[in-house]
């Protein structure tokens, strides 16, 4: 897709059809930000943006913790073609050379001698194995359905943004029984840029027709912290994957192990203590 506004894809609630085309209009306040100039919203609380008219979620890592899942199915799939002279890759080298990479990026970085058709058969190939794992071990992250009801009590906004390929997250999506929770998902393969860019952010406050000054983001990632922060928006940090320091440093307002951290649900409370219109 050659232009970011061209299309939103939406999941609408209770509604069997998946996709539904909406062109969207971004607010005149709203300035996609470029890929190196991010503005850091470390300082400021989860209070500051109140009243809190939305919340979005990235899936992999802050939904579920998928990573495992995607480690074993490159692992015996690259041991398969004889990779590494057929040694098993190890965890250190899936989270410096695979994670977070795209498969059209990965081809080049796993497979730089083989055509790129033919390394795109294997992506989808590996991507169909961790469908199939992620099918008979996938868990959600602690304390999901907790804040999941809360954002429903409350009727805020909802929305998923996300990096990972369709398939994958019509499935972990399903297996989370959050098919009517979400009312926009938005995927990066279907913007002109993905994340740490902020276009897919911009998307999604637009389809949800919400402020970027009254929405904060959950994320996993340097690079989705930094989209969201692309998209003025605030971020909540989680430490599935990397440490609580370089999320800090990548731009996250606060924070969190899980969805049962005290300290979110402080801040979250504060909101309705101090009788914020939500």
């Amino acid at each position: 897709m050659s232009m970011l506004a061209t299309c939103i894809h939406l999941f609408p609630i209770n509604n069997n059809n998946p996709f539904l085309r909406l062109k969207p209009h971004f607010p005149s306040t709203t300035t996609p930000a470029s890929s190196t100039s991010y503005p850091i919203n470390s300082n400021a609380s989860l209070s500051s943006i109140a009243p809190l008219e939305a919340i979005l979620f990235d899936i992999d890592g802050t939904l579920c913790d998928s990573d495992p899942l995607h480690y074993h199915a490159f692992r015996d799939m690259l041991q398969e073609i004889g990779f590494n002279n057929g040694s098993p890759i190890d965890e250190e080298f899936f989270i410096n050379n695979i994670s977070r990479k795209h498969n059209e990026e990965l081809c080049t970085v796993l497979l730089p001698d083989w055509e790129f058709e033919k390394a795109m058969k294997f992506m989808v190939e590996k991507e169909a194995l961790f469908r199939r794992l992620a099918a008979e071990q996938l868990e959600p992250i602690s304390g999901l359905n907790n804040i999941c009801k809360w954002v429903e009590d409350l009727g805020l906004k909802r929305a998923a943004v996300t990096n990972a390929l369709r398939s994958n997250d019509e499935l972990l999506i399903s297996m989370l029984k959050l098919q009517d929770f979400f009312e926009v998902i938005v995927l990066a393969e279907e913007c002109a840029r993905p994340k740490p860019f902020p276009d897919p952010s911009l998307k999604a406050l637009n389809a949800l027709k919400v402020s970027p000054n009254h929405t904060f983001v959950f994320e996993d990632s340097v690079s989705g912290i930094k989209a969201a922060n692309g998209a003025r928006m605030v971020a909540v940090g989680m430490t599935t994957r990397n440490p609580e320091q370089m999320l800090l440093d990548a731009g996250a307002s606060l924070v969190i192990k899980d969805y049962n951290n005290p300290k979110l649900w402080e801040n979250l409370q504060e909101m309705i203590q101090q009788k914020l219109p939500i």
